[in-house]
């Protein structure tokens, strides 16, 4: 395989460029045909006709979703590291008319016949604490307590006081992702450290001296809707900077038509990819580690350098886990296809939701450059246009000092976001007014 060839399969052109503006309305990166390879994607193109819904919504929900039912067994492994099919996924979308909750609606009854209790069980909404998070994948917890006779203690004794939750799958759906993020900016709330570990280990617990929960083996997934507006504002320095938002992929989407009376797709439309998805998860209870064949190994040599290399700024961290997500995705489409090793073609399907990713990422966050203040000037100049150093100080309600407002300047300066000029005084005494605007 060429370089070239390479490069065309990472990347299909679209997002990668023009991405200093903010997304227009119309736009949404193209999903490669390489993407809807499997089951998965004849699930999409069964569903497709009846839904509004964007077909990259409804195969994001298909795989998360997926990926979540069949459990733990499957994974790769990289070093000692374990990596199963559990992934974190934002679509991102206008509120409403995205449709981004329709996605979800054949996805999830189509899953429940192949797997009702967890469909009915394993599947909730409403994060709110690491805590509760851990709760609801629990391991049993025993507490030494003491043997009594006619009122002394004589001995003690291991007493389970709860059975725990027997089933750690946990697909958690958040339709308000905003809400999620706000909740998490509490001083002791610890949902940000839980999630990561639930996204690495799946070994769970807190340091607070009353929470004595723990969890082990737990396989949780997560997809959350949200709009690009509120994700940028709602996405803090910190969720950025420790890997928080890193594990999650994002993912832009769009109404795909207009249907004012969609129906119900068929049962006999939905049985074949029923029974297909029942004999997917019979599989997967005999998968283990599952590896590469030296066709996908090769590939995946070719195409490592560019997933790993990263990037500077906030996008570089957003985009940071890049090859992980590949990895686990990789895994997923082999697992659908029920083979017990990666195949080029498994890889190629994981390259292309990636690259759909990517794009989506680069349209969200490329405009940014990582800072609040900075970010919030640079906003204000291209809505406002042309302000004066009073004026940009007034969007803090004086809050900065002029040696941080300074300093915020000369970064947007350098990366040439901005540029300095002067406007003379109205009344045509005194020195010229020096004025901000940003860069066209």
């Amino acid at each position: 395989m060429t370089t070239a060839k390479i490069d065309d399969l990472i990347s299909n052109g679209a997002g990668r460029a023009d991405v200093e503006g903010l997304p227009s309305i119309e736009f949404t990166p193209s999903m490669a045909p390489e993407a809807f390879h499997g089951v998965a994607g004849r699930v999409v193109n069964a569903i497709e006709p009846y839904s509004e819904a964007d077909p990259a919504a409804i195969l994001m929900h298909v795989l998360i979703a997926t990926g979540n039912a069949i459990g733990r067994g499957p994974h790769a492994l990289v070093e000692r590291a374990v990596h199963a099919c559990n992934e974190f996924l934002v679509l991102v979308g206008d509120s409403a008319k995205g449709r981004k909750g329709q996605a979800w609606s054949t996805p999830r009854h189509l899953l429940s016949q192949v797997d009702e209790t967890w469909a009915s069980a394993r599947v909730k909404s409403g994060l709110s604490s690491g805590e509760g998070l851990i709760y609801h994948v629990r391991d049993p917890r025993e507490e030494q307590q003491p043997v009594k006779e006619r009122g002394r203690i004589v001995d003690y004794q291991r007493v389970l006081v709860d059975e725990g939750e027997t089933d750690k799958r946990l697909l958690i759906i958040e339709p308000e992702l905003a809400t999620v993020l706000r909740r998490m900016q509490g001083e002791t709330n610890s949902l940000s450290a839980v999630l990561r570990e639930a996204w690495e280990t799946g070994s769970l617990s807190t340091l607070t001296k009353n929470s004595p929960l723990r969890a082990t083996g737990a396989h949780v997934s997560i997809i959350a809707h949200t709009t690009r507006e509120e994700l940028v504002t709602s996405l803090t320095e910190t969720d950025r900077a420790n890997g928080f938002a890193n594990r999650f992929m994002y993912v832009m989407v769009r109404r795909s038509k207009c249907l004012p009376e969609p129906a119900a797709i068929a049962e006999t439309t939905l049985a074949p990819l029923v029974d297909e998805l029942c004999q997917v998860a019979a599989a997967a209870q005999h998968h283990h580690v599952v590896v590469r064949d030296p066709e996908a190994r090769e590939l995946w040599a070719a195409v490592y350098p560019k997933l790993s290399e990263g990037e500077p700024g906030l996008l570089g961290a957003i985009l940071a886990r890049a090859e992980a997500h590949v990895l686990r995705l990789s895994v997923l489409y082999a697992v659908l296809d029920r083979s017990p090793v990666v195949r080029p073609v498994h890889l190629r399907a994981a390259l292309a939701v990636w690259d759909y990713a990517d794009a989506s990422a680069r349209r969200i966050f490329g405009a940014l450059i990582g800072l609040s203040v900075a970010d919030t000037i640079l906003a204000a100049l291209r809505k406002r246009g042309p302000m004066t150093r009073t004026e940009i100080r007034d969007l803090f309600h004086r809050n900065k000092t002029e040696a941080e407002i300074e300093a915020v300047l000369a970064v947007l300066e350098s990366k040439g976001k901005v540029r300095k000029t002067t406007r003379p005084p109205e009344s045509g005494k005194g020195r010229p007014a020096e004025v901000w605007e940003a860069a066209v």
